[in-house]
């Protein structure tokens, strides 16, 4: 009777799974994946791998798809009535549309930053604070060691040590999107996901999240969507080349702004369409 009330808790342990494995070579890993809105496909047979503590940038013209394949990665297409998704992506060793999948645990690994900086409307110190809070930390001494980290991560210690304490509504453009990333970091992802993270920042800013995230690769790995052919030649290791929600070329960034292997991403790189 022991054993067999072991055996079941063991099983009811195993029966939720939220124990990313990062410790291979890719950190994600996207097969025949197709996406459906209703009857409308966006997403096509998309086969594609994203190595780790590299940055991937996709690219290609609106409506394509980039930003449709970003939200998969940490299921939030889950919020849209209608959407379906086929196929297997696996981040961390998991498969993240199986239905045992904590989404707590995934988007804990996988954090978002946004087109527009969005901060919450309360201090710099509450913005960077809330998800660590939500994941149950309570401790003031770790949560200050949270917040000086994070803030050092995204290289704003210095501007904002002494402002913790005021509302990050107050802060420029710029400095929001970058505490948008301190905030992303606070909660300790392996993967930041950015959907045109500089696209309403003026060019100083834009340069100072992209030398940002030459840093972080260090220690995250992160995929960009940008409609800045510049900024992924730039900064990326990889680039992915979409058209009409299909990935028409992926490689190393250096080859596929030099030498594509497709007509259509030599048509768009070189402006001929898009």
């Amino acid at each position: 009777m022991f054993h067999k009330q072991k055996a079941e808790n063991t099983e009811n342990q195993t029966s939720t799974l939220d124990i990313f494995d990062f410790s291979g070579e890719n950190a994600i890993t996207i097969k025949d994946v197709d996406l459906f809105y209703g009857e409308f496909q966006a997403l096509k047979k998309i086969n594609m791998q994203m190595p780790k503590y590299k940055i991937t940038a996709m690219i290609g013209p609106s409506g394509c798809g980039k930003s449709t394949l970003i939200k998969t990665l940490n299921r939030m297409n889950d919020l849209v009535e209608g959407c379906r998704v086929v196929g297997e992506i696996r981040i961390g060793g998991l498969d993240i549309y199986d239905k045992r999948v904590d989404l707590s645990a995934l988007r804990k690994n996988v954090g978002m930053v946004f087109q527009k900086p969005n901060p919450f409307p309360m201090s710099v110190y509450d913005n960077i604070t809330y998800g660590p809070r939500t994941f149950g930390i309570k401790k003031k001494s770790t949560l200050d060691e949270i917040v000086e980290r994070s803030l050092k991560q995204a290289a704003m210690w210095d501007e904002l040590k002494d402002r913790l304490n005021k509302s990050a509504l107050g802060l420029s453009g710029g400095q929001q999107q970058r505490l948008c990333i301190a905030r992303a970091l606070a909660v300790g992802p392996q993967i930041l996901l950015m959907d045109e993270p500089t696209s309403a920042l003026d060019p100083i800013s834009t340069g100072k999240i992209e030398d940002l995230c030459e840093e972080l690769k260090n220690d995250v790995t992160i995929v960009m969507v940008t409609h800045n052919m510049q900024q992924a030649a730039r900064i990326s290791d990889k680039t992915a080349f979409f058209l009409l929600g299909e990935m028409i070329e992926m490689g190393d960034t250096e080859q596929v702004f030099s030498a594509p292997k497709h007509p259509e991403t030599e048509r768009y790189i070189t402006g001929r369409f898009g």
